[in-house]
């Protein structure tokens, strides 16, 4: 699975994209203004919608692409893991936890995918409240179509992103959405 720790060159790139996102997902606007809880499972559901937004962008751009994403995820666990184990997670219980975020990663991102795809933004929204809200107990509607939109703003910038700027590391995003007034 990590087959890309062996090589300095080929884990530069992806450290660097898994950053990118990071730091996007920490935006304090996401949990002071939007709702996201401010807890373990807000910020990995926000680095999750981050890492979404960019294996969609790569999906179907070819091998090179696949295999780039592939990477990142990789990063994702391997920090979850160690972040895991900083926070005094026993080692016996780690591959049980990574097992069970990796298990929730690919149900969000199949349930972003459908609302993304999807021409009314309900889909998304409820994709949103499921996951990202999923442990809010009123989720603000504006706070949600916020993000909703937000999501379809950054998935279209990052489709106009070279994909050449992307393999190599340099994942941009905008501005995190504008709270609801």
């Amino acid at each position: 699975m990590l087959r890309w720790m062996f090589s300095r060159a080929d884990r530069e790139a992806p450290r660097a994209a898994y950053a990118a996102l990071v730091e996007q997902a920490r935006a304090p606007t996401f949990y002071q203004e939007l709702g996201v809880p401010d807890t373990v499972d807000g910020r990995f559901d926000m680095i999750v919608l981050h890492l979404f937004l960019l294996l969609a962008r790569l999906k179907g751009e070819g091998a090179e692409a696949e295999a780039f994403g592939r990477a990142v995820t990789e990063v994702m666990v391997a920090d979850m893991d160690e972040n895991l184990r900083e926070l005094g997670v026993g080692d016996l219980s780690v591959p049980k936890r990574i097992g069970e975020m990796v298990g929730g990663l690919n149900g969000r991102i199949a349930a972003y995918g459908r609302g993304l795809a999807a021409a009314e933004p309900r889909p998304l929204e409820v994709a949103l409240e499921n996951n990202l809200y999923g442990t809010v107990m009123e989720v603000d509607p504006a706070a949600r179509a916020a993000m909703a939109s937000y999501m379809r703003r950054e998935a279209a910038a990052l489709a106009a992103q070279p994909l050449n700027a992307l393999l190599s590391g340099r994942v941009v995003f905008g501005t995190p959405p504008e709270p609801p007034r």
